[in-house]
């Protein structure tokens, strides 16, 4: 069975693979993230998933190279991480009562072959109306700088919801592991 490779920095994306009980290895991809002109949120994560993946395939020429990549939509604009605290409490503020959609693309690729499945996974979160105080109690807990859409669903983040709806929860976080093993499956890796 080839070895495993996830092609991110992302601790949240580690944190989700580690789940499923394989052994891994995990690198950035270090690649240039800017959409195209008139490309939609679909078509640039698929890209990138795929471009993530490929940009590891010669550091690791005979494994499978899982490239994953997320945009947040609000009122169909994207949403990037916020950075800072003032950005972060300006996009709480910006989703409160509203309902966001992530696109979450997920590429497995065997970098021996150059072959390669792809798809992407849809979710919604629908936000109750914060307040301001809300708002701040939970940034100063969860502290999501570095996630996009400024929330840990993973975290308290859940406390900001309404409702959520989508088949795969795992996406919100950026790695659809149900999407993922099936994948897996069709290369031929056993999942306990």
């Amino acid at each position: 069975m080839p070895g495993l490779v996830l092609a991110s920095s992302s601790p949240y994306r580690r944190e989700l693979l580690q789940r499923l009980q394989l052994p891994f290895e995990w690198a950035a991809p270090h690649i240039n993230e800017e959409a195209y002109t008139g490309e939609s949120a679909e078509e640039l994560t698929l890209r990138l998933a795929l471009d993530k993946a490929r940009a590891l395939a010669e550091r690791f020429p005979s494994h499978l190279i899982i490239g994953s990549d997320q945009v947040l939509l609000l009122e169909g604009q994207p949403v990037s991480k916020p950075g800072s605290h003032a950005t972060a409490a300006s996009q709480l503020r910006r989703c409160s009562g509203r309902t966001v959609r992530f696109v979450t693309s997920l590429c497995v690729l065997d970098s021996a072959t150059g072959d390669y499945q792809q798809d992407y996974v849809p979710f919604e979160v629908a936000f109750r109306t914060l307040d301001d105080a809300s708002i701040e109690r939970y940034l100063a807990y969860d502290q999501p700088y570095d996630c996009a859409g400024s929330f840990k669903a993973e975290g308290l983040g859940i406390s900001l919801f309404s409702a959520l709806r989508g088949d795969d929860p795992t996406s919100l976080i950026g790695l659809p592991l149900i999407r993922l093993c099936e994948m897996l499956r069709q290369e031929g890796t056993r999942i306990p």
